[in-house]
């Protein structure tokens, strides 16, 4: 079985997609056509911009999704899976590259998350962080002391590894109070905000209104977490 999972925010590194635009006819002009259904040349920040740059969630998370899906592409024949699956925007690229959604539309509602979610961004400052060798049970432990900011898990990503979100304040202390825990290690990540967590309800309920007209997509409570 052959199975497919696709990144979401944080995956990006500058000159990402400037191998497959050079290389490849087909790369070029869905790059070419993501250009202009996005009204900026994305292309020139994936490819030359700063880290600063790309880091902005309205560019990231249409970059990491046309790097994905274009490469789906590239690939022909030898993309055959069995199975696909993605982690967060992730999700938008794994329908993309099996065509359940067909590429306008995915890179469409893609933006429109990636405004939505740039948005809630600027409302308050906010981040996320990756707690390593400690048990989940531990980690949500030592989150349910803190009361003063807001703190939540976000991501288990495996045994060992879970990824906690909220505002700057609380992820520090969060993080701080973990490693007296016992966590092995901290890791304030390169995300823009808090994701999937509660500042992130203002952009789930815009992109529920931009998804229901379509009726591609039934937005679905998961996007609360977004």
């Amino acid at each position: 079985m052959k199975a497919y999972v696709f990144p979401g925010q944080g995956a990006q590194f500058v000159g990402m997609g400037k191998d497959l635009f050079e290389g490849s006819s087909l790369a070029k002009e869905f790059f070419n056509k993501a250009n202009n259904i996005l009204g900026f040349n994305i292309t020139e920040v994936m490819f030359e911009g700063t880290e600063e740059e790309l880091r902005q969630t309205r560019v990231t998370q249409p970059a990491i999704f046309l790097h994905s899906v274009i490469l789906s592409r590239v690939l022909g024949d030898d993309f055959k899976p069995d199975l696909v699956a993605g982690h967060s925007l992730g999700e938008f690229s794994a329908l993309v590259a099996n065509k359940v959604l067909t590429f306008e539309d995915g890179l469409r509602l893609v933006a429109k998350r990636a405004s939505a979610m740039q948005k809630a961004c600027e409302l308050a400052p906010s981040t996320m962080a990756a707690v390593l060798g400690m048990e989940d049970t531990d980690v949500e432990k030592v989150l349910s002391l803190i009361k003063d900011e807001i703190v939540v898990p976000a991501n288990y990503n495996s045994p060992g590894q879970l990824v906690i979100s909220g505002s700057v304040k609380g992820i520090e202390l969060a993080c701080e109070k973990l490693m007296e825990a016992g966590a092995k290690k901290t890791v304030i990540l390169n995300v823009s905000g808090a994701f999937h967590s509660p500042f992130m309800q203002p952009a789930a309920e815009e992109l529920s209104n931009a998804i229901k007209p379509r009726n591609s997509i039934k937005a679905s409570a998961r996007y609360t977490r977004m």
